[in-house]
């Protein structure tokens, strides 16, 4: 018979795996593409083999078990596929993965399991790497071992970095809207501590907003055209030096892949090829050595300008509604529950990103953003009894 503690680790690594299975589920459903769709199906039967043995761990021990619920983490995520599509996902899943690789390192009974989610982690990893060489090769490894040779034949068909971006845009989105949210959370504790009046706090946070939005959006814009002016001379140089010296970029080519593990005869046969071409051996050279996508250039500056200016608006304008309807230290409390529950929807936000718990993430944001605000609001407090 197991014991309680033994009953708990079985109850959760069930709830892991269904959550597992019911995200690859819904890819698979929303996936327009047959391959991918192919992928995503194989392993969502996987997650749910691992939860059978968890299942049946459980009805061996007496246990009667509930009907599963999934997590406020995984509707977050399936929500996200749903409205952005499923490589919005990606990063997250990757970073999922990761944390939970070793998750069954040390459990006696889920030896084979661990050796599943070490490899479920290894390809993600390769994946948002753009190693799709490697990823093949671990998900064909994994196919052969499940007797579902159309998985291998899936991944191959599409290369999965396709779209990897797009999660790290809506990360950097979530944190646009978090920075609006704590700065003016603490300007707005720090005008209340010295103790102005509503209009005085209201006028304070929308200048704040109005000022911060605009601070970030130039700061995007700067740092985005930047980047892609910085890219384009990289790419200049290099198409410079393919030009005067040919022989050096194939010698650089012939050490990029020995590096990735390609033997010496192998990789020069693959630089004389690549070489024919000049602009393939442009492009090549600018993804492999200086790690640019020549396509995007870092993206768009203006549409992540915008994008930067109304999430840090959005976050922003949690603090100040509560002066909209209340006065007075009433106000003031109204705007601190408001704004705890802004950083606990930007903390489950986050925790699709880093690995941890969404009740992790968001009490730790909520503490963080609380500890701020006391602090600018003793500040305000103080500043506003020396001075009058």
């Amino acid at each position: 018979m197991a014991t309680r503690h033994e009953l708990k680790r079985f109850r959760t690594n069930l709830a892991d795996e269904l959550d597992s299975a019911a995200l690859y589920d819904t890819l698979a459903r929303v996936e327009t593409d047959a391959a991918r769709r192919a992928v995503f199906a194989q392993l969502a039967g996987a997650e749910r083999e691992h939860a059978n043995i968890w299942l049946d761990k459980l009805r061996a021990s007496g246990v009667r078990v509930r009907t599963h619920h999934l997590s406020v983490k995984t509707w977050l995520m399936r929500a996200l596929i749903h409205t952005l599509g499923p490589s919005s996902v990606l990063p997250a899943l990757a970073a999922a993965e990761t944390a939970d690789r070793d998750k069954y390192a040390h459990q006696p009974d889920a030896a084979q399991l661990s050796a599943d989610e070490q490899r479920h982690a290894a390809v993600m990893e390769a994946v948002v790497a753009q190693d799709i060489q490697r990823a093949r090769r671990l998900l064909g490894t994994r196919a052969r071992r499940h007797r579902t040779p159309s998985v291998a034949r899936a991944v191959q068909a599409e290369a999965w970095h396709k779209g990897v971006a797009s999660g790290n845009d809506l990360r950097a989105a979530v944190l646009g809207a978090n920075d609006g949210l704590v700065s003016n959370f603490c300007l707005i504790m720090g005008v209340s501590g010295a103790g102005t009046g509503n209009k005085v706090i209201m006028l304070t946070g929308l200048a704040g907003l109005i000022a911060g939005a605009c601070s970030m959006a130039l700061g995007e814009w700067l740092s985005v055209t930047n980047a892609r002016e910085l890219a384009r001379t990289q790419i200049a140089k290099e198409a410079d030096e393919l030009e005067h010296a040919p022989e050096a970029e194939r010698r650089e080519l012939v050490m990029i892949y020995e590096a990735k593990g390609i033997d010496h005869a192998e990789a020069k046969r693959v630089a004389a090829q690549i070489m024919r071409d000049k602009q393939k051996a442009l492009d090549t050279l600018t993804r492999e050595e200086l790690g640019i996508d020549p396509a995007e250039l870092g993206g768009n500056p203006w549409s992540a300008a915008g994008v930067s200016f109304c999430l840090f608006s959005l976050g922003a304008l949690f603090p100040v509604l509560p002066f909209l309807w209340a006065q007075g230290s009433t106000a003031i409390l109204h705007c601190v529950a408001l704004s705890a529950f802004g950083l606990a929807a930007v903390g489950v936000f986050t925790s699709l990103f880093n690995g941890r718990g969404a009740a992790f993430s968001a009490m730790r944001q909520i503490v963080i953003g609380l500890i701020a605000a006391a602090f600018t609001f003793g500040v305000g407090h103080l500043l506003g009894v020396s001075i009058s």
